[in-house]
């Protein structure tokens, strides 16, 4: 049994980065409700980044995206968050809002396209260099819509050389996050669609090069616990992109729609000694009918939840249930851990902080939805693709 003082420190040692984009109107693809008091600049964004991480003490990094958050001066935007308690975390490329990537970005046919595409991304290494980031993550939008559009096997070589071009532009200490998303926008093929995909460009390219499992990026049915296993057991998982979903890809909060899948890979991120600073625990969501930061509080607690119920695993009892054969044994340990209310312990560790055991009625109690509501007045809302 995991005795409550290791589980304590593994929690207060946990990280959960927070996007950038969440704290920006954000929705479907019908329709983006905004919300008063929302930001305007990538200033404000890490403002409200403050407060999830003052409420919760777990979220003291904020993730970039490009050219969402472009500013001036990056070294005074990571000198922004660093006098709000935060750091800049990983930057996010974005080839798939250009006219230009219409047919693809490093896997375009046109070697012109190609080229602004693979800037873009070297441009994000130097943003890397001013901000003291160590990730950069690449999501790619390539596919293609028809069959004999373009030749698959030329876009994966095209992608290759890309990546390759990136990966020897990083320095020591950064790595290049990898996401793979099965489908969306293309519909016949995607380039990067599975983790397989993924795994296979990372490992030709280094141990910098690391695979991100987005939850909601998988079709129904899908072991993701499996694919978090075995990237940890070869030593490629880099970070999580944290959400939820009822469909594919819908960046509903952490643990929404099924909160024992998060418990479950959870588990085998604690089983392969995951809780390191090696894997990035990222959230990946958009809040379009919901307060913003209410919605990233309660995912970051989700998070923190699924991971106490996963340290309480006996992993000693388990491990005989598991090499004598019994069954029901074995997945009555893990139900155990499972159906253990973990709100006390969480709320003990945060009062161990000196935080609030409630970061929920914390943050309502501080009036900081009135206050940005009404000091954020004018101006340009941040907005999904702004």
């Amino acid at each position: 049994m995991t005795e409550p003082a290791m589980v304590k420190a593994a929690l207060t040692s946990q990280s959960i980065e927070t996007p950038s984009w969440a704290y920006g109107n954000s929705g479907t693809r019908f329709k983006v409700f905004a919300r008063p008091g929302v930001p305007r600049t990538p200033q404000e964004k890490l403002d409200d980044a403050a407060k999830v991480h003052e409420f919760t003490g777990a979220a003291p990094t904020v993730a970039l995206h490009i050219p969402w958050d472009t500013v001036d001066d990056y070294a005074a935007l990571a000198a922004h968050a660093r006098d709000r308690g935060l750091t800049l975390g990983t930057v996010n490329a974005n080839t798939f809002q250009d006219d230009d990537f219409r047919l693809g970005s490093v896997c375009h046919p046109d070697p012109a396209v190609r080229r602004k595409a693979l800037d873009h991304l070297l441009a994000c290494v130097d943003i890397m260099d001013a901000t003291g980031s160590r990730d950069l993550k690449l999501w790619f939008a390539d596919g293609t819509n028809y069959p004999g559009q373009d030749d698959v096997r030329e876009r994966q070589d095209r992608l290759a050389e890309a990546l390759a071009a990136v990966y020897e532009r990083l320095g020591d200490d950064q790595r290049m996050l990898l996401e793979y998303k099965l489908f969306e926008p293309a519909f016949y093929t995607t380039d990067v669609p599975d983790w397989g995909t993924a795994y296979a460009h990372c490992l030709k390219l280094g141990p910098r090069a690391q695979v991100v499992v987005d939850t909601g990026h998988h079709a129904p049915g899908t072991n993701i616990e499996f694919i978090v296993a075995t990237l940890l057991r070869e030593g490629r998982l880099g970070a999580f992109d944290f959400n939820s979903r009822f469909y594919a890809d819908d960046d509903l909060m952490v643990g929404a729609a099924d909160p024992f899948q998060l418990f479950r890979i959870m588990y085998e991120v604690v089983r392969g000694g995951g809780l390191t600073e090696d894997v990035a625990f990222m959230l990946d969501q958009c809040h379009n009918i919901e307060e913003k930061i209410p919605a990233i509080i309660r995912s970051v607690m989700n998070v923190q939840e699924a991971t106490a119920k996963a340290l309480l695993v006996d992993r000693e009892v388990l491990a005989t249930a598991q090499r004598t054969g019994d069954v029901l044994e074995a997945n009555a340990v893990l139900m155990d851990a499972y159906n253990t209310d973990v709100r006390p312990l969480l709320a003990e560790v945060r009062e161990e902080q000196g935080l609030d055991g409630d970061p929920m009625a914390a943050y309502r109690r501080s009036g900081w939805a009135t206050k940005t509501a009404e000091e954020r007045i004018g101006g340009q809302q941040a907005g999904w693709g702004a």
